[in-house]
């Protein structure tokens, strides 16, 4: 099974930018992306990238301030988070959809169904 390890979280003041960083054991997944989930809520869907065409779907609240990238070096993928708003505060997890999970987060075309440990990002001035 893919392990998948999240970096980069801390905290941040409204208006900022942080940097994750997501780690993967092996490149064998349809689809890459990440998920979040805020205090009392559900989790929900960020972005996510296809490896088969490199579609890429960006949740509505995340577009235009967030940005995905791929890294080979550790067959995983990036995100770049600007103009950080406080709503943005929750644990951010790195999810693949590995065809094999019981439990899907659906964004956009794509379902996401296995993820990693999780990075806390608080946006909070």
């Amino acid at each position: 099974q893919v392990q998948l390890v999240e970096s980069g979280g801390g905290l941040v003041q409204p208006g900022g930018s942080l940097r994750l960083s997501c780690a993967a054991s092996v490149r064998d997944y349809y689809t890459i992306g990440w998920i979040r989930q805020a205090p009392g809520k559900e989790r929900e869907g960020v972005v996510a990238i296809s490896s088969i065409d490199d579609e890429t779907y960006y949740a509505i609240p995340v577009r235009g301030r967030f940005t995905v990238s791929r890294n080979n070096a550790t067959n995983g993928i990036d995100l770049q988070m600007d103009k950080l708003k406080p709503e943005d505060t929750a644990i951010y997890y790195c999810a693949i959809d590995s065809r094999t999970g019981s439990h899907r987060v659906l964004i956009g075309p794509f379902a996401l169904d296995l993820w990693g440990k999780g990075t806390l990002v608080n946006v909070s001035s």
